[in-house]
């Protein structure tokens, strides 16, 4: 079966031989070609076990090098307009690599051509081949080569096979190495598409982490913008305090911790004396000063932990839970802030608070709104009794 072989018949057969003078030829080819078909089912079964594209291009390589009692035999693979030498097996008399590593324009080499054409060839004298670059070959050790390509549309590549002496490739053998060059193409193509599917899957996890990080970013900036809506409904812009719907909100979840913990609360209403005359008569810039200065005066008296709330043009509530301090220290507070207040606002309308404070007991019945309109009352109290005359007594 096989010919002309440089290193003698029994190399890398596996087969023990005897005189060829004492051996029939029809049971040596018989022999041999059944050791062919082993060694083939045993490559088939490497090829479907292997994984890694580097093993399989070894595999083929070694095989195809054996198969054929070849000196050396490549694997070149298509990458676009030129080849690479991706894979080799040499026996141990082969003189150099070859062009192992290299990639090479397809169109200046012969495995390109074999590709192109999807065809093979066997070439007996490789300085008489005009295929044949003859600059590149001359500095290596072949003379004689087959190479078939490895099937696809287009081609995936090609194994090719090298001898250092003239050697003749006949067809059967040819048709061997495509056999072997087909059953390759599946495993090659088959580590090909789990490298693009990994290659895809590594593509579209990169897209999905980076459309994740805009979703966490559209979904911080959506939260943060929530945020800010929510705290404008809440706030009155003028002075930062909770405005009259931040103010109930708040208030209403310390009213219900007071009486869940049987605690007792102030419940204070502050009134701005003569807002609207100094409005009327120094503009609204020296009212809103006022109600600014209100609301310093409002923070500087109270805890951080109190609910301060701005609930009309001039009217400001305070909720202060668990405080044991006497209405009166409440008052002096107060009135100690408003004239520190005024006395750095020398040449502006002063300021002059009228207050109404309620004790709000846990076991008390009324809601938060009948404690504020208790309040709201008392404040007014305190107003009416500022405007009297000195010495008057009675109702307003």
């Amino acid at each position: 079966m096989f010919m002309n072989h440089p290193m003698g018949a029994n190399a890398d057969s596996g087969i023990a031989h005897s005189s060829p003078d004492h051996v029939n030829p029809v049971l040596r080819d018989l022999a041999e070609s059944t050791q062919t078909v082993v060694q083939f089912v045993d490559l088939v079964q490497k090829l479907a076990e292997a994984s890694d594209l580097g093993q399989i291009l070894d595999i083929v390589a070694r095989s195809a090098r054996k198969l054929h009692r070849a000196e050396a035999a490549t694997i070149i693979l298509r990458q676009g307009n030129e080849v690479l030498y991706a894979a080799q097996d040499a026996c141990d008399d082969a003189a150099q690599p070859l062009w192992l590593g290299q990639r090479l324009p397809a169109d200046e080499c012969i495995s390109g051509w074999v590709m192109g054409h999807a065809t093979a060839v066997s070439i007996f004298d490789v300085d008489k081949d005009i295929r044949i670059p003859a600059e590149r070959y001359k500095a290596t050790w072949v003379r004689s080569m087959a190479m078939v390509p490895i099937r696809a549309n287009p081609s995936l590549g090609a194994i090719g096979l090298y001898w250092s002496t003239p050697h003749h490739t006949t067809q059967e053998q040819l048709r061997l190495l495509q056999a072997l060059a087909d059953a390759s193409t599946i495993a090659i193509g088959k580590c090909r598409i789990q490298d693009e599917m990994e290659i895809l899957v590594q593509q579209r996890t990169r897209e999905l982490e980076t459309a994740n990080r805009e979703l966490r970013k559209d979904a911080l900036l959506r939260r943060q913008m929530e945020a800010k809506i929510v705290h404008l409904s809440l706030t009155d812009e003028l002075t930062s305090l909770n405005n009259r719907r931040g103010f109930l909100l708040r208030a209403d979840q310390l009213f219900k911790l007071m009486h869940r913990v049987k605690t007792r609360a102030w419940l204070v209403y502050v009134d701005i004396d003569n807002l609207k005359k100094v409005n009327d008569e120094c503009g609204h810039e020296a009212g809103d000063r006022l109600i600014r200065g209100a609301a310093k005066v409002l923070k500087e008296s109270f805890r951080d932990s109190d609910v301060i709330g701005r609930i009309g043009g001039d009217e400001f509530v305070v909720f202060a839970t668990g405080s044991s301090t006497p209405l009166t220290e409440i008052h002096d507070r107060l009135e100690r802030n408003v004239m520190h207040f005024n006395s750095f606002s020398p040449g502006h309308p002063e300021l002059s608070l009228s207050i109404g404070t309620i004790r709000c007991e846990p076991r008390a019945s009324q809601t938060l709104e009948e404690l504020i309109g208790l309040a709201d009352a008392a404040m007014y109290v305190e107003k009416r009794a500022k405007r009297k005359p000195p010495g008057t007594e009675g109702p307003d």
